[in-house]
């Protein structure tokens, strides 16, 4: 794909920014809207009020009082997320000048994502071939990535060359299998031995609660700490990492257990199956000392990614906008360490970084990540250099 060819036949004075209906969608406009972009949002049908209603441009106030509000200008409104792909949808957004910023919907709504990575006639801001990294199944995946940037990570007992039948389980670990009913969503499991891992995955299947393939998930050392994510934007146009801010998830049912007494949580595991299906997430801190180990961590991460190979990354531009290496800092020793195990190569659904102080003590005032995409944009558009953060 050209995107020189695309980019010449776009008005970069009058550019649109792009996204599909939910993750981060509302971030990244908002975000848009600040730096005086148009915004476009194809949205599925069934759950588009969000976009074309609740959150949709308008004016709001009588008289003299009049504002606009909200910060969807678009809605493209398709059965299915994948018909973003669709030539009309494609034709559509490329008259609005349109840069798109994916987002995991990306991944797990296509059923071919090299449809994306091809078909898909749109600048993207950010990587268009990094996002299936994220997937463990892939044959070069964010373990090997993570491995290779020499970042700490779990002990793997599956997966990254670890597959032997028996895994030699010697310490509690987390089989990172899917659900049986959204292959996408999380089914993880505890078990801490290699009769426990067959016994548990095989009942959880009977039950229905994990996929059939859950012998093929990674397995790796539960590690027990303080979950943090991290979240950056690294820059092509300053060649500068910056931390955005940093977050902890909140998952269901898990933190519904977590507010009950040990009693209170062995009885309703009678009747309640434990699941760790992302909902949200909140805002938390690092201390100080923590965060030039946080910086060193996403600066290893950044430099790898430009070591990657053509077949992996064929811009050869390798990270650009938003990511997150998600973890946990664990204390040994004395000492406290950052072990991550979750990458994420695009924006986070995780608009509440904005409530941590680092983007502000670094640009003035605290900023989300969706107006940080609005800045580098702008700034791009203004330097002549947008071809340098889209592919």
């Amino acid at each position: 794909m050209d995107i020189s060819t695309i980019l010449k036949g776009y008005d970069l004075s009058k550019l649109t920014v792009g996204v599909l209906g939910g993750h981060s969608a509302l971030d990244v406009c908002h975000g848009a809207k600040q730096f005086g972009f148009n915004t476009v949002c194809v949205a599925k049908k069934g759950r588009e009020k969000t976009f074309d209603k609740y959150y949709k441009t308008r004016e709001w106030g009588v008289g003299n009082g009049k504002s606009e509000v909200g910060c969807i200008d678009e809605v493209i409104v398709r059965d299915s997320f994948a018909n973003v792909l669709d030539e009309d949808v494609q034709a559509k957004l490329k008259d609005m000048n349109t840069i798109f910023v994916h987002n995991r919907y990306f991944w797990v709504y296509f059923d071919d994502y090299s449809k994306v990575e091809n078909d898909f006639q749109v600048p993207i801001f950010g990587s268009r071939t990094l996002l299936k990294i994220e997937e463990r199944d892939q044959p070069y995946n964010q373990y090997h990535l993570l491995h290779d940037a020499g970042i700490r990570i779990p002990k793997i007992y599956k997966g990254l060359g670890a597959s032997s039948q028996q895994l030699g389980i010697d310490r509690p670990v987390l089989v990172k299998a899917a659900e049986a009913q959204r292959g996408f969503e999380r089914a993880f499991f505890i078990v801490s031995s290699d009769e426990e891992y067959e016994r548990e995955g095989s009942r959880l299947e009977a039950e229905g609660k994990v996929a059939s393939h859950w012998r093929e998930a990674t397995v790796e050392e539960f590690v027990v700490g303080a979950p943090v994510n991290f979240n950056y934007f690294y820059s092509p146009l300053t060649g500068e990492l910056e931390l955005m801010g940093t977050d902890t998830r909140r998952q269901t049912n898990l933190d519904g257990f977590l507010r009950m007494t040990a009693s209170q949580q062995i009885e309703a595991q009678k009747e309640v199956p434990l699941k760790m299906i992302e909902t949200g997430h909140i805002a938390c801190t690092v201390k100080e000392s923590i965060l030039e180990k946080a910086f060193e961590m996403g600066e290893k991460f950044v430099a790898q990614c430009k070591k990657l190979p053509k077949d992996l990354d064929p811009s050869g531009k390798g990270m650009i906008g938003p990511f997150a290496l998600q973890g946990a800092v664990v204390a040994e020793e004395g000492r406290e360490d950052i072990v991550i195990f979750d990458v994420s190569f695009r924006i986070p659904g995780s608009p509440g970084v904005r409530a941590t102080p680092y983007s502000g003590y670094l640009h003035g005032e605290a900023m989300s990540v969706g107006e940080r995409i609005g800045l580098e944009i702008k700034s791009a558009v203004e330097q002549g250099r947008v071809e340098e953060i889209v592919t």
